[in-house]
């Protein structure tokens, strides 16, 4: 491990925000963690201003690989600013309409796999979906946008950190996967404290600042719920539609609803519904058990107007496969539970076929 005081020395002789003061004495600095020879810095600033301060990145970051020890070092900018007040008597300006975001170079199409809640199995699901859209023929990578519980590194057995090649991540491959997860570039026990500012400048960058390369599909494993990454990746990312994961009884519907509900508000289409942990089939004896009912997410499809792409039961091949790091479908590619997910892969890559991203909306909070 780098001296922490010899970085701030270093950080000491990178000009801050304003040009003059020290990025070390100007308040700016958000987060600072280095593991094994890699710096992780955050500097916060001015979102209107992100351009401009692009040098002062730049500089801290050539600053910090410079330092003996270092092996890389990235440095990330995070935006946090209070809304201007308004003047007594001032007229309401009409806000200027937002740019829509550019596509990721070589990306084709980009999916969210969500749920409204956590513990339906949407990370297990997103990574087998992954690697059934590879078995399939598609060129496929996959961001772990959960910063606070990701889940891809151990989902597909990832142990190694990233390199950095020209200020640009280098996704691990698994199993024909390109993946990146906040979690390839922390210690797994350690808890990511953010503000939502950080948060949604990280996924920016791992959004962005990654070597992808040429994808067929980019899949997105969402967190659970309905908060400030699934709001950045609307706004961030031209998504070409998004998958909900649910199981069948009425708690996780409900919270089911309010993604697709979610997404209904942004303008980005719903590919499907899937319904997990959709039944058991006991070991032992054959017999079918529906532990968490059954074909609720089926009727939720009808009613909202959005397809049903299937259903995955409650196995246990599929939790000891995903422990050990090895996601079934490249476990078992030939056996019943992979199947099902290479049948849910295909129907939304038909889906996809010939469908264009659509732009970011403008997203209003009132």
């Amino acid at each position: 491990m780098v001296d922490e005081s010899l970085i701030m020395k270093t950080l000491g002789d990178v000009a801050g925000p304003d040009g003059k003061t020290p990025l070390t004495q100007s308040g700016a600095i958000g987060g600072l963690t280095q593991r094994e020879g890699k710096v992780y810095l955050s500097i916060a600033v001015d979102p209107a201003r992100a351009r401009e301060f692009e040098p002062m990145r730049l500089a801290a970051e050539r600053a910090l690989k410079a330092l003996p020890g270092v092996a890389s070092a990235l440095v990330t900018l995070t935006a946090e600013r209070a809304p201007a007040p308004v003047q007594p008597g001032a007229k309401h300006a009409h806000p200027a309409r937002p740019r829509a975001p550019e596509s990721v170079a070589g990306v084709r199409n980009i999916i969210a796999i969500a749920s409204g809640k956590g513990g339906v199995g949407k990370s297990t699901t997103a990574a087998n979906l992954a690697v059934a859209m590879v078995k399939e023929g598609w060129r496929v990578g996959l961001l772990d946008a959960d910063v606070f519980g990701p889940s891809a590194p151990r989902l597909f057995g990832l142990k190694d950190k990233p390199a950095v090649d020209k200020s640009f991540i280098v996704p691990l491959e698994a199993y024909g996967v390109k993946v990146i997860s906040i979690g390839l570039l922390i210690e797994e026990e350690t808890a990511v404290v953010w503000r939502g500012p950080m948060v949604m400048s990280a996924i920016t960058q791992l959004l962005r600042e990654v070597a992808w390369g040429e994808l067929d599909c980019l899949v997105v494993d969402m967190p659970p719920g309905t908060g400030d990454v699934q709001l950045t990746m609307a706004q961030s990312a031209p998504l070409a539609g998004a998958i909900i994961v649910s199981t069948p009884q009425d708690l996780a519907l409900i919270d089911a609803r309010r993604g697709v509900a979610m997404f209904d508000k942004v303008k980005i289409p719903v590919l499907g519904i899937i319904e997990n942990m959709s039944y058991f089939v006991c070991p032992h004896c054959g017999g079918r058990s529906e532990i968490f009912a059954h074909g609720g997410a089926r009727d939720e499809a009808e009613k909202r107007g959005v397809p049903f792409l299937g259903e995955v039961p409650l196995d246990m091949a599929i939790r000891e496969t995903s422990d050990g790091g090895k996601p079934i479908v490249a476990a078992d590619p030939d056996g019943v539970h992979a199947q099902s997910y290479r049948t849910i892969a295909k129907a939304v890559m038909a889906r996809l076929d010939g469908r264009t991203q659509r732009a970011a909306p403008k997203i209003v909070i009132g």
